[in-house]
Order: structure tokens, then C-alpha cells, then sequence
């Protein structure tokens, strides 16, 4: 069976969630491994951005299998056993004020780690998070560098990385590393797309890191270091609200 993200990961309408609780298991599985360029690249970098966290309240959205903060939100459902001091809430991140159990609380850090893509409206689902900052709170966001798709894409298709870059038609893959059996729907989007989305959700940029991997970690694993040089990897923005 075949499931579909419909409306894209496109900045005017995240990818559906259903299909993501048949693609978690597999996205876990995969981001697990010795040479996941998660373990690599992401985890390190959004881990030097948050800093010291004692002590603050965290709501991770889109946790995954599980979290290493304060509360954890997933529509999935596929937790691991909660930590000590680690609530995990199954949820829609398009809405954490709706989502049970969040109504009302306030966080130090708000985290979309790779799941800002499933939100149904993007602008939205970040002004709900910004209005559930605490002062001084801010949001970690981490979406893939858009010309890894227009490269791809390119490749697939014969056609250049310009046409792809701006092409505004969703396009559907197959993710061969989660599960071949899911096809995913996204819809394209551009650096201009990430920047406008945020300033309409009251945010500005304070940080923008594009995380590369350690000189050791290449030497090790050279074909994750050709998959950088060749489709670039990351983008991670640090979120505060705008006076």
C-alpha cells in the first residue's frame, strides 16, 4: 500500500502527517546509524546552538521516537520509553496550542528539528510556537537546503538546477532509506520562501548555520562527505520574536 503526503513540505502547505506515522519507524532506523549524517552533521551543530539547557523548559515538535528535552511532541506516537524528566505527548505540531497537555505553557526553547515541513501552515504553526516562548526563549529550526532538491531533481528530470530551484509544481519520491513503500509529495521551496515565512510569523534570524561534517568524520566516512559535497546538507536558523 502506498500512502501520499499530500500538499507538499511547500511553505503554503506542509506535507500531511497520516503518511509520516507509517515513515517514523523507518526515519529513526536510518537517522540511527554509525555514518547517519544526523549523527554526523545535525545532532552536533543543533546541540552547540541550544548550549547549556539546564534547567529550561523544552518543547521538542516533532520528536520522533523519542526526545531529550522537556516535552516531546509527535503525531506517530512511536515513543521510546520516557526518560526521567521527559514528557512525550502525541500531537500535531501545525498546532501546539490544540495539542493536549500544552495549553497555556511556556518554553525556553521550541524546537522543529527536521519537522517544520509537516506543518499544514507554516506561518501559523510558527506564530503559535512564538507565542508560546518564554522571555528570552527562542526557536531551533532545521530544514534541508533547498538546492539538494533542485539538484535532484535536475538529475532526474534533465532538465538544470535553475528550472528546478524555482519550479513551484509538488514533486513526489520515494525515500529508499525509510521505507520504498511511501511515497512522499512535497512541494519546492526557495531560501526567499524560509526568510519570507519567518518575518510573516513575527521571527528574526539571530543565527544561520549550514553545519558541515568534522575533517575526521570525512576521512572516516568518505561517501557521506561526497553526498555533502555533492547535494550540501542543512540549514539551521535560531528563531526570536520581533519587539
Amino acid at each position: 500500500m502506498t500512502d501520499s503526503l499530500k500538499n507538499g513540505a511547500g511553505l503554503g502547505g506542509g506535507d500531511a502527517s497520516r503518511p509520516w506515522q507509517t515513515l517514523s519507524s523507518g526515519f529513526e532506523e536510518a537517522r540511527a546509524r554509525e555514518d547517519s549524517l544526523d549523527r554526523l552533521v545535525e545532532w552536533p551543530a543543533q546541540r552547540s546552538l541550544l548550549g547549556d539547557v539546564t534547567g529550561l523548559a523544552i518543547l521538542d515538535a516533532g520528536c520522533g521516537d523519542g526526545a531529550v528535552t522537556s516535552v516531546g511532541v509527535d503525531i506517530s506516537a512511536n515513543f521510546i520509553a520516557s526518560p526521567p524528566g521527559v514528557e512525550l505527548i502525541e500531537g500535531d505540531l501545525s498546532d501546539l496550542a490544540a495539542v493536549p497537555g500544552l495549553a497555556g505553557r511556556q518554553f525556553d526553547r521550541i524546537l522543529f528539528l527536521q519537522s517544520f515541513g509537516y506543518a499544514a501552515d507554516p506561518v501559523r504553526a510558527l506564530q503559535i510556537a512564538r507565542d508560546m516562548l518564554a522571555e528570552d526563549g527562542y526557536i531551533l529550526l532545521t530544514r534541508t537546503q533547498p538546492i539538494r532538491y533542485a539538484i535532484e531533481r535536475a538529475e532526474e528530470n534533465g532538465t538544470s538546477l535553475g528550472e528546478e530551484y524555482f519550479a513551484t509544481e509538488p514533486f513526489a519520491y520515494r525515500h529508499r532509506n525509510w521505507n520504498e513503500q511511501v511515497t512522499l509529495t512535497k512541494r519546492p521551496y526557495t531560501m526567499s520562501d524560509l526568510l519570507n515565512t519567518f518575518s510573516a510569523a513575527g521571527l528574526w534570524i539571530e543565527a544561520a548555520v549550514e553545519p558541515q561534517m568534522p575533517a575526521e568524520a570525512a576521512q572516516r566516512y568518505p561517501h557521506k562527505q561526497a553526498v555533502m559535497n555533492k547535494y550540501l546538507g542543512i540549514l539551521i536558523f535560531k528563531l526570536r520574536p520581533l519587539p
